[in-house]
């Protein structure tokens, strides 16, 4: 049913996102899909690395810890944008398109006052309205 599972990934943020990475995990293992870990940033410095190329090697690592630790095939992608802020959903929405997956399993952040009062953009609802393939939002 699915052979390629796109699965968003901050890795500043690896402990709020286990939920989807274990999801993400079991969908693969159960179809033999592969997972593609994807990261967008900006050139500036991070929680998580210094520059876009640091970042690509963290991710790269993660992949492949993830592949050796849980028997699945990974890769991973890091996307360039100017404004993360702004331009994440599109960032996203347009590797989606390219890569071929079948499926995308992302977290969702918790719940909270910024949602009641609609301060928080959900990412997760932008890739749902706009995505032609399934979508798996992990709370």
């Amino acid at each position: 049913m699915y052979s390629k599972i796109l699965v968003p990934v901050d890795l500043a943020h690896k402990d709020k996102i286990a939920k989807a990475l274990d999801t993400a995990i079991d969908i693969a293992k159960h179809y033999q899909a592969k997972i593609s870990y994807v990261t967008v940033t900006n050139t500036t410095p991070s929680e998580a690395a210094h520059n876009p190329e640091e970042l690509a090697e963290k991710l790269a690592n993660f992949a492949s810890e993830q592949s050796q630790s849980h028997g699945v095939e990974t890769e991973s992608q890091v996307i360039k944008s100017a404004d993360t802020a702004v331009e994440l959903d599109k960032k996203l929405l347009k590797v989606i398109k390219d890569s071929g997956a079948d499926l995308v399993v992302m977290a969702s952040h918790a719940p909270g006052i910024g949602d009641k009062l609609h301060f928080i953009h959900s990412n997760g609802a932008d890739i749902v309205k706009h995505s032609d393939i399934s979508v798996f939002i992990v709370r």
